[in-house]
């Protein structure tokens, strides 16, 4: 059975008809023919294109003619398309990884050695078993994610994180770090959500809860969005942007670009960068926060806070950046609190209730993304953060969020819904009706 036929099985659709495992030695051999044919520097032309249909088309021509001529016992037992398809993915794409890429049911790919592949599929994780011939055909595709973006993967520097052209976020580890041969994991991020109004059409938050969402980021309030991995954090945070005034000038600021804010006309993205083969030219995330600061940002979004950043970040919120957003890695908000000023310290060097100080004045709301175990994702809790009269960190719960009923309750309306109608930033009328025709559960 194919790669392709065998990811149909496991979504339940039917299989194609005809169709087996190729023989390595026709593909091998039909492949040389390929490149002898059309040269090597033009297949790495049209492996180069950004469409990859379109380098599938140019290449086909070609490939059709090898197969024409060639006189191979095995080349007659077997699908000619499949034999196509699966030579154009090994010269064009990604080999074996490229029908899982081009399958949109698909969120997650996970390569471990030779004879493992999982991949997730509505939140499950589907087992593909031994879909590469050798670990020289798993490092080949981790040269062509890597190369074009000058990234190095060697028993020097053997773990590296990059992304696709598209925006998938891919991290590599190779032998002697993983012993059971390479490693990659490639993260695909779907465009088809971009808008809480989606998100309330999935289930994911009620209508309600998503317009108090909405009214948080238009009146500026710094929000941090936190949560485990595979969470939906990144696509919570391209959801909120959708709701800043499409007047303002947004800086993203990130370790490998994954947010896209694709509705905003106004946006600036910045990406950090490793440091090259000889040891020079690292651009860090703090060094980028640093120099937002000139580029006259109305809002700064962090994709993910993770080090000495934070107190970059924190310091921007509290100098005239209202409105500004950020993610980072932590299941409740007690740590989401924490968690910042354990990073804040490693950026300077200060006693703990200063430094707590800092984050009560610059962070206003922390919203919570969970994961259920059936792959669902949810918009979580919603907490107000505000300094404690004695010192310290406050935190308020306003929206809670029960997982296991998997329903929403307003515990406490935010202050700033009040001020901000007050203040005219909010329709008076819109607040009335949010307040007499809410539902909670």
């Amino acid at each position: 059975m194919s790669l392709l036929e065998r990811i149909r099985d496991e979504s339940g659709d039917a299989a194609a008809p005809g169709g087996g495992e190729l023989p390595p030695a026709l593909k091998a051999a039909v492949k040389r023919e390929l490149l002898e044919r059309v040269g090597f520097e033009e297949a790495a032309r049209m492996a180069a294109l950004a469409d990859v249909a379109q380098a599938r088309e140019e290449m086909r021509p070609a490939l059709d003619a090898v197969l024409n001529t060639t006189e191979r016992e095995d080349a007659r037992a077997v699908d000619r398309e499949q034999l196509a398809s699966e030579v154009l993915d090994d010269v064009l794409g990604l080999g074996p990884l490229q029908p899982l890429l081009e399958d949109d049911t698909v969120s997650e790919i996970m390569v471990n050695g030779v004879d493992s592949l999982f991949f997730e599929r509505a939140g499950k994780l589907v087992p593909l078993g031994r879909v590469f011939d050798s670990e020289e055909q798993i490092r080949i595709a981790i040269d062509r994610i890597i190369s074009p973006i000058g990234r190095r993967i060697d028993e020097r520097s053997p773990i590296v994180n990059a992304r696709l052209k598209n925006g998938y976020r891919v991290n590599a580890v190779i032998p002697p770090v993983a012993i059971d041969g390479p490693v990659l994991t490639i993260r695909k991020f779907s465009d088809r959500i971009s808008s809480l109004d989606e998100l309330v059409g999935l289930g994911s938050v009620p209508a309600w809860y998503a317009t108090l969402l909405s009214w948080a980021v238009r009146v500026r309030q710094d929000l941090a969005v936190a949560g485990g991995t595979g969470s939906g954090k990144t696509t919570l945070l391209n959801a909120l942007s959708c709701e800043i005034d499409p007047g303002e000038r947004i800086v993203t600021i990130e370790d490998s670009a994954e947010l896209k804010f694709s509705h905003h006309p106004h946006v600036v993205r910045l990406e950090a960068r490793e440091a090259s083969i000889e040891g020079e030219g690292a651009v860090t995330i703090r060094m980028l926060v640093a120099n937002a600061l000139r580029m006259r940002p109305d809002r700064i979004v962090v994709g993910e806070v993770r080090g000495a950043e934070c107190i970059d970040m924190l310091q921007a919120m509290n100098t005239g950046h209202d409105g500004s957003l950020t993610t980072l890695h932590a299941g409740t908000a007690e740590e989401t609190v924490t968690r910042l000023i354990l990073l804040a310290r490693y950026g300077i060097d200060l006693p703990s209730d200063l430094i707590e100080a800092q984050v009560a004045s610059a962070l206003d709301g922390i919203v919570m993304s969970e994961r259920q175990a059936d792959g669902r994702r949810y918009v979580g809790s919603f907490t107000g953060v505000a300094a404690a009269p004695g010192g310290g960190v406050a935190l308020a719960p306003y929206v809670a969020f029960d997982s296991a009923k998997r329903t929403w309750s307003l515990v406490e309306e935010p202050p700033f819904v009040e001020c901000s109608a007050r203040a005219g930033l909010l329709g008076a009328e819109e607040v009335e009706a949010w307040r007499s025709g809410r539902a909670w559960a």
